[in-house]
């Protein structure tokens, strides 16, 4: 008996190519749907980059479908991602701060977009290949819990779905070891079976980040000084968006030992660097809260919080200090907190919450 309708989200990896295979297998009736959210891409590109929107995921993507014997359709986001994706990418970096984009499209448009025409087509929920579990907890709220396979854990980039999005997401990859899916689907004849993971961000895959920006946000990024904590120039730079809290390499500055990036002033074009010790602290602030396991936060809350996404995680303190903002303070000084990316909250293998570091 099927469980229900399912729509996939299929970028043409081995990750939700097999999601798609075990709901399949659950008894769910599946669909397909690769979502097209890059404006062009030329065949070289295409070739060298299989990252999760350009032509060659659609074509890997329907490959699998087929061999799977599921409908797979494209489905253009185009607008959504160029709003809520890449212009946020551009002002955040323009600002002084350094964004996290998957956080963006994950929330805006993997799913407020996906699962909304998803559900018009009549569907009952969405599913993907992130490596991430989801809870229905004993105080009813749905949360997210960290993956089997931890290397992979996905759950810091989705720490700010909705509970709407939570109820109707299914994650199967999340109870698996990466080997294990790999397996699943040699085992199946997939092509994607050994298709290396995307790593980049997908709309500028040679990491040039300041070069697309310079490209295609209309502006001009003007070199500025290097200065020290107290205004002392040091040097020039080649633009605030070369740089982001915490950078050593490319600096270009002969001080006779290694510095860093301490802050970033886009008001004044400054670039602040500092020694090894001044980019640690022991507190932040965030807002843009998303609370998930608890419905808010009420006095303090010990949390292991994570500052970005390869960071395995600080004992720390949260407490509200206003309706949409929260202060942490870690029980050690952590590295390069960097404004404009997330803090993201765990109790025990489960989301509480997140925010943006401001």
């Amino acid at each position: 008996m099927k469980k229900g309708k399912v729509v996939v989200g299929m970028s043409g990896g081995v990750d939700s190519s097999v999601a798609a295979y075990l709901l399949l297998e659950a008894g769910y009736d599946v669909i397909g749907v690769t979502m097209q959210i890059w404006q062009q891409e030329d065949d070289d590109t295409v070739s060298e980059n299989g990252g999760c929107c350009g032509l060659s995921a659609v074509e890997d993507a329907a490959r699998v479908a087929s061999k799977l014997g599921i409908p797979h359709y494209v489905m253009n986001f185009r607008e959504e991602f160029s709003e809520k994706v890449i212009r946020y990418f551009m002002d955040e970096y323009l600002a002084g701060r350094t964004p996290n984009p998957c956080i963006a499209c994950n929330r805006y448009v993997k799913w407020e977009s996906l699962l909304q025409r998803s559900l018009q087509i009549g569907a009952d929920c969405i599913a993907t290949g992130h490596y991430a579990r989801i809870a229905k907890l004993p105080n009813g709220r749905y949360a997210l819990r960290r993956s089997a396979t931890d290397e992979k854990d996905q759950t810091y980039a989705l720490y700010s779905l909705t509970q709407e999005q939570l109820a109707r997401t299914l994650m199967p990859v999340g109870d698996y070891e990466k080997p294990e899916i790999r397996g699943i689907a040699e085992q199946l004849g997939l092509s994607v079976a050994d298709k290396p993971d995307s790593m980049e961000i997908c709309f500028v895959p040679d990491k040039d980040y300041a070069g697309f920006i310079r490209a295609n946000s209309g502006r001009e990024i003007p070199e500025g000084n290097f200065v020290t904590s107290d205004g002392r120039v040091l040097g020039r730079h080649k633009g605030i968006t070369h740089y982001t809290i915490g950078q050593r390499k490319g600096l270009n500055l002969s001080m006779g030992h290694p510095v860093f990036v301490t802050e970033l002033r886009p008001e004044t074009n400054e670039v602040v660097i500092g020694e090894a010790e001044d980019v640690f602290t022991d507190r932040l602030r965030c807002n843009r809260l998303n609370f998930m396991s608890v419905p808010d936060l009420e006095g303090e809350m010990p949390v292991i919080a994570k500052i970005r996404y390869n960071h395995r995680g600080a004992r720390a303190v949260v407490r509200k200090t206003g309706p949409d903002e929260a202060e942490v303070i870690f029980e050690e000084p952590v590295r390069a907190v960097t404004p404009g990316q997330a803090v993201v909250f765990y109790d025990g293998d489960y989301v509480a919450g997140g925010g943006t570091i401001r």
